[in-house]
């Protein structure tokens, strides 16, 4: 493309300070380094994540930024020694790395990895330590390795995965984060067996793509809760089949459950990020052998607690990270399954704006009706 090499001047919606709303900005891009990839964003939806980094509650949270993390577009350019992607390719830029050479990534245990994250954690470029974008001369952070909140963006080739040409770039931004977690925590970090009674804690984005995985690993009962009555019958057509409102019941919810299921679940999942609600869905899986997930993400400094005779008598308590999923791997092979109808993701999708429209986009999100907002990134 004629804009190898050059610096790119492109819209970018910029969060100055925390809380404040969004400013759609020209921001310059500059060209990717060794190892890094320039894509130009086509389509990118908004995610919790997001919201909670802009409202100064995240530790790791760097103003000014440009946020964003779940998206897809073309690749424009390539760094030096940039070999698996290169101009033209459709790609999904991932948080969550996958380099296939650090400790993490070869034990076969884990789906993290180590190789971009000190210089994604502190909003910059592994290569020199600074930022690709700037505003006449001043520096924006880069956020979770990915900032696709822009016209152009500048990652990691670690970062990168590449997906069937095909495949509309619309619906599979949302294998970026929340579908693709939802799924991967009840697939690989749980793995629901069939037969097996489930119980999924919050009912937005995440908490419909365990439903859906759930569902499509056999379980015998997905019981949806949440304090909003209102996402229930969406819920169903994600395989939820029965419903529990924390709020119409005087006793703890993880008594009301243990109640419903012969004394408990055998697989919990915590889609919110609130620690008392991970107590509970802990505590309403069966002894012996229940084991919970924990895929919200709580604010910082807060902790979990519970006694430990819960652990003891066989309950466990797991986390998950992304569902498990490496990310250049097997986001390509989640955009197949997607393409021949065996997972969901145009259903997510509630709302469609403009990047220009981005401060409306989270009002939405806030409003409790929107599951995804997919926000085009052209003008």
């Amino acid at each position: 493309m004629a804009t190898q090499g050059q610096v790119i001047t492109c819209k970018a919606a910029v969060a100055w300070e925390p809380n404040k709303p969004l400013v759609i900005e020209d921001v310059q891009v500059a060209p990717p380094q060794a190892g890094e990839v320039r894509i130009k964003i086509l389509f990118t939806a908004l995610c919790h994540t997001d919201a909670y980094t802009w409202s100064g509650k995240d530790p790791e949270g760097l103003f000014p930024c440009i946020l964003g993390h779940e998206a897809a577009g073309i690749v424009e350019s390539v760094g030096e020694g940039v070999t698996e992607v290169q101009p033209g390719d459709h790609v999904i830029p991932c948080y969550q790395a996958e380099c296939r050479e650090c400790k993490f990534c070869k034990s076969g245990k884990t789906n993290l990895c180590g190789k971009v994250r000190t210089a994604t954690g502190a909003g910059v470029m592994m290569n020199d330590r600074k930022s690709r974008f700037s505003i006449n001369g001043k520096s924006i952070y880069h956020f979770m390795g990915t900032s696709t909140f822009s016209q152009y963006t500048v990652v990691h080739d670690v970062s990168v995965a590449k997906i069937d040409p095909k495949a509309p770039l619309d619906k599979v931004c949302l294998l970026g984060c929340g579908v693709a977690t939802g799924l991967g925590a009840v697939w690989n970090t749980a793995k629901v067996e069939p037969g097996a009674i489930v119980a999924i804690f919050g009912l937005g984005t995440v908490g419909l793509a365990v439903a859906e995985g759930a569902k499509s690993a056999g379980a015998s009962r997905i019981i949806g809760i949440d304090i909003d009555s209102k996402k229930f019958d969406t819920a169903k057509n994600f395989g939820v089949t029965e419903f529990v409102n924390p709020k119409e019941y005087d006793k703890p919810i993880q008594q009301v459950l243990v109640d419903l299921t012969d004394g408990g679940v055998d697989y919990s999942f915590e889609c919110i990020g609130n620690v008392s609600v991970m107590r509970a869905a802990l505590e309403c899986c069966h002894k012996g052998w229940g084991t919970s997930v924990i895929v919200g993400v709580a604010a910082s400094g807060q902790e979990i607690s519970t006694r430990p005779f819960q652990l003891v008598t066989g309950r466990v308590w797991k986390g998950t990270a992304f569902g498990g999923f490496k990310s250049r791997t097997h986001v390509p092979w989640l955009v197949e399954k997607y393409m021949k109808k065996e997972i969901k993701v145009d259903e997510y999708i509630t709302h469609n704006l403009t990047l220009g429209e981005i401060n409306k986009a989270f009002d939405l999100m806030h409003e409790g009706g929107c599951l995804r907002c997919v926000l085009t990134a052209d003008d």
